[in-house]
């Protein structure tokens, strides 16, 4: 319950920011997108420290786009990406697992992401802007279970949310280089035997984007 009045209070935050961004005065926004391309270096995080628990890579990749308000140089950072998350569980460490046939398990999660994130950008750098401009960047992201790999052991819910804080650097204006920790605010995973043994993501994502 308490979890559930966090996650509306966070969706809700990031919603009257935005309105206010849109409602800013006369200053024109400037929306633009492209596609991008990435990694991520994933993990989970488990409720018990019950088992080992290792990281692993996986690609993301999709649409990213951002509406920008240059007088200001806040914004709004948009997209639907595909995500690749999981980590490397060793439920073979556990009887309870052992017995059943597990082992050094890889659990694959494939996602559709949706982010929706607060953006500034350093846009008043006399001309440097033009070829560097540092931005940083915070908000939801929400996530869309497209399928799992290797998961027997685990369900998996439909829907879940993380929170993103991340940084880069437009180069060009056109190219954007970006990187970001991203916390899991909602299970992505949870074990069939065990009722209360449940995991959150955890993840660094690495993404390049080119907009138009």
């Amino acid at each position: 319950m308490i979890m559930r009045r966090f996650l509306k209070n966070i969706f809700a935050a990031a919603v009257v920011a935005a309105v206010c961004l849109v409602s800013s005065g006369n200053v024109a926004a400037q929306f633009r997108y492209g596609p991008s391309v990435g990694v991520n270096f994933s993990t989970l995080h488990f409720s018990q420290d019950l088992i080992s628990v290792g990281r692993v890579a996986g690609p993301n990749a999709g649409l990213q786009a951002e509406m920008m308000f240059p007088g200001i140089g806040f914004g709004l950072g948009l997209g639907v990406h595909y995500n690749m998350l999981g980590a490397k569980v060793n439920l073979g460490e556990k009887l309870v697992w052992q017995s059943q046939g597990y082992g050094n398990e890889r659990l694959m999660l494939h996602y559709i992401n949706i982010p929706f994130h607060l953006r500034f950008k350093w846009t008043r750098m006399e001309g440097i802007e033009d070829y560097i401009a540092p931005l940083v960047y915070f908000g939801p992201d929400f996530e869309i279970l497209a399928g799992a790999g290797s998961a027997s052991a685990f369900s998996t819910p439909r829907l879940s949310m993380s929170l993103s804080a991340g940084f880069g650097v437009e180069i060009l204006r056109k190219w954007q280089l970006t990187a970001a920790y991203v916390t899991g605010m909602t299970d992505a995973a949870r074990t069939v035997m065990l009722d209360d043994f449940h995991a959150k993501s955890r993840y660094w994502t690495i993404r390049l984007a080119y907009l138009f």
